[in-house]
């Protein structure tokens, strides 16, 4: 017979658990994959990118922007911000799906609701990322950060949406748990 907290047992264990929050933790882990490779194209070759945005807005210089390279620059420099945003989100909303999903199996949350709710949080991370990502390298071509959020709100919104309802249920299960005086999920160690 193995000892409670063999290796072994625990591997056991942590398969049979984790099973629910897989595709989850993987889309989180793919979110801060994404992060990753956009921060390694900044530093790798940041100009490649600031070259792209301001060439989609020189396309466009006389009929979008009517020859005002005030306002082509405007737009090029807030897209900009936008990858950087994207960079930003894809890293902590991919750190807070791979966090919240095993929590999820640390509260002992059912097999369907811990499935969801992780999957809300991977592909809500993901997908407001690269929300972030794609209005900036739109934005320079239509001649408004505006116009290319608005463009994308069917990926924006469900994504925001996705990981903030997520995140609200997660916080609500915790809450519970923790109120709870018969709570199985967190023990009774360290409770006050």
């Amino acid at each position: 017979m193995s000892a409670p907290f063999s290796p072994e047992s625990f591997r056991t264990f942590a398969a049979v658990a984790l099973r629910p929050v897989l595709p989850g933790l993987l889309l989180g882990v793919c979110t801060l994959a994404f992060g990753f490779g956009m921060g390694a194209v900044f530093g790798l070759n940041e100009a490649l990118i600031r070259d792209r945005l301001a060439g989609s807005a020189a396309a466009v210089a006389a009929t979008v922007y009517q020859g005002d390279a005030a306002a082509s620059k405007a737009v090029v420099d807030k897209s900009w911000t936008y990858m950087q945003r994207a960079h930003l989100h894809a890293g902590s909303l991919g750190a807070v799906a791979v966090v919240l999903s095993l929590v999820l199996v640390l509260l002992g949350t059912g097999p369907a609701l811990a499935r969801t709710l992780s999957v809300g949080l991977g592909a809500g991370g993901l997908g407001y990322s690269v929300f972030w990502m794609w209005a900036g390298f739109i934005a320079p071509g239509l001649g408004s950060t505006g116009a290319a959020k608005e463009s994308l709100k069917l990926l924006a919104m469900p994504a925001s949406g996705a990981v903030s309802i997520s995140t609200v249920i997660v916080a609500v299960l915790v809450a519970r748990a923790w109120l709870s005086p018969s709570s199985n999920a967190i023990p009774a160690v360290g409770r006050i």
